[in-house]
């Protein structure tokens, strides 16, 4: 089960995936599923309830490394949605 804190960032995490559609970086959730191997039923369900305990940390440095999604916003909320270009 995930604490409150730790729903905070998987709710983030959602929300960066819908980001991503909306900017066209992915096409969707099974978009991303497939190209990680990340089980597709379990993203639906954790989306369904936050509180579910097969959120795997992996899945943000996929958006960190690939997306440049900032890492600062993804555990914290706070600043820009994009990491700053180096």
């Amino acid at each position: 089960m995930q604490n409150k804190d730790s729903q905070k960032v998987i709710i983030r995490f959602f929300k960066a995936l819908e980001q991503l559609k909306d900017d066209k970086a992915i096409r969707g959730k099974q978009t991303f599923t497939r190209k990680y191997g990340i089980n597709r039923r379990n993203l639906y369900l954790l989306e369904k309830d936050y509180s579910r305990g097969i959120f795997q940390t992996a899945w943000l440095t996929y958006l960190v490394v690939d997306f440049n999604v900032s890492a600062y916003w993804l555990l914290t909320g706070k600043g820009s949605f994009y990491s700053p270009k180096n």
